[in-house]
């Protein structure tokens, strides 16, 4: 009996070390999940301030690109502004050098009047600040007096007038209309004479056909990847967020011989 107790001792001690270990890892195992558990709140709280702040950022990404395009639509603008005031510009000046054409001779031949038919002054010359101005915008040549004598320009209506006379070729009579009045060795009087056409008046014009309307097409475009705005097709890099742009088909290389 004795020996039964004591092996039932010896179990039931070991029984309470095996106990005493497992609940030594039970609580080592509690702690851990309790650490790993707070770690996955504080990584919850730290992803929930990181989504906002990837939100303002794409936020301010979408002002920054309405800001740029904005730009862009500024630049084309003013671009479209500065050629329309060269266009002006350009016109005014060659105006300018059509009036100055004029005048210069007009004032030197009214100077010859005065002189020799009235034996008065002539009139006063351009002062010298004119002169500069007139240069420096390019009206008058640097190397161009306006003391030498210049011709005098032609109007638009001798030009017109000239330009009719030269294109037009004189009226030539038909010789068989001539004859048909005359008495022929042969055929006698042929009492011929010209018809009579009707007016050229009340011939109706040739409708003119429509103009040829030149429709460029639009070239080839592609969505940003970065801000998903319309681009074209070849830019390397966008020119609003300025990503680079990667072509969905890239060309594949040649293979060397």
């Amino acid at each position: 009996m004795a020996g039964i107790d004591e092996r039932q001792a010896f179990a039931k001690l070991e029984a309470l070390k095996d106990i005493r270990n497992k609940t030594i890892n039970l609580e080592k195992t509690r702690v851990s999940l309790l650490c790993d558990v707070g770690q996955m709140e504080d990584e919850d709280r730290c992803l929930q301030e990181y989504r906002r702040e990837l939100e303002l950022l794409q936020q301010e990404k979408m002002a920054h690109v309405e800001e740029l395009r904005q730009i862009h639509a500024d630049i084309n603008a003013m671009e479209t502004i500065i050629k329309q005031a060269e266009e002006s510009r350009r016109a005014a000046q060659d105006n300018a050098r059509k009036l100055l054409s004029e005048y210069v001779p007009l004032k030197q031949d009214v100077n010859r009047m005065r002189t020799d038919l009235l034996d008065l002054e002539k009139l006063p010359e351009i002062s010298d600040e004119e002169k500069d101005r007139l240069k420096t915008a390019g009206v008058l040549e640097k190397d161009k007096s306006l003391s030498d004598p210049w011709p005098m320009p032609i109007r638009e209506s001798e030009k017109s007038i000239c330009s009719s006379t030269l294109s037009l070729p004189p009226p030539q009579q038909n010789p068989f209309f001539s004859m048909a009045g005359q008495h022929s060795p042969i055929f006698g009087n042929l009492g011929l004479s010209k018809p009579q056409f009707g007016n050229h008046g009340s011939i109706a014009p040739l409708p003119n056909p429509p103009p040829f309307r030149y429709q460029q097409q639009p070239p080839p475009m592609k969505s940003c990847l970065s801000c998903h705005q319309q681009i074209h097709r070849n830019a390397p890099i966008c020119p609003l967020c300025k990503a680079k742009s990667r072509s969905r088909n890239p060309k594949k290389p040649k293979k060397k011989d």
